[in-house]
């Protein structure tokens, strides 16, 4: 039932001149989604870190299941989004993460930029995000962006049903 998921695809992620595509420790890229504070899928594959202008494609899509059966605490969460209007973390929260290569196990994964979507937004313009490129934002520099991650949130059906059952509570 569409009403108990949120549908995520990460199709791609292109870099911009930062000081991400001139750092040569990193290499290879992965991006991490996370819902609150429950659940951190990631691409299944890290993707050599494409030049200036060019696109690495993921082509990854997941779903986060919100049933009240046996996702009880995401599908509080989602109520909470609806129902707290000055909730700070309403967003999913997209991290591109540099893996270091073969050859250097000992280096750390470490995250190099962070996007952001609204689910709030997505309510609000009771519209999902189709194919969209958003901003990734440098990891030590909030204000500067590194990227564009195109993706896709389908998450209108389950906020709907959230809204109808805050609506009956």
């Amino acid at each position: 039932q569409e009403a108990e998921k949120i549908r995520i695809k990460i199709t791609s992620l292109g870099l911009i001149e930062s000081r991400i595509t001139a750092d040569e420790t990193i290499q290879q890229l992965f991006v991490e989604c996370r819902l609150n504070n429950f659940l951190a899928e990631e691409t299944p594959l890290s993707l050599p870190k494409p030049a200036g202008g060019q696109r690495i494609h993921y082509c990854y899509s997941t779903v986060i299941n919100v049933d009240k059966a046996h996702n009880r605490a995401e599908r509080e969460y989602l109520k909470s989004i609806l129902l707290k209007p000055d909730l700070p973390a309403d967003s999913l929260k997209f991290t591109v993460v540099s893996d270091p290569p073969e050859d250097e196990q000992d280096l750390e994964c470490e995250d190099i930029g962070f996007a952001y979507v609204s689910l709030k937004e997505i309510f609000q313009k009771q519209r999902d995000i189709i194919e969209q490129d958003i901003d990734v934002f440098d990891s030590q520099d909030a204000s500067a962006v590194i990227g564009k991650l195109t993706v896709t949130v389908e998450a209108l059906q389950a906020l709907q049903s959230v809204h109808e059952e805050c609506r009956k509570d």
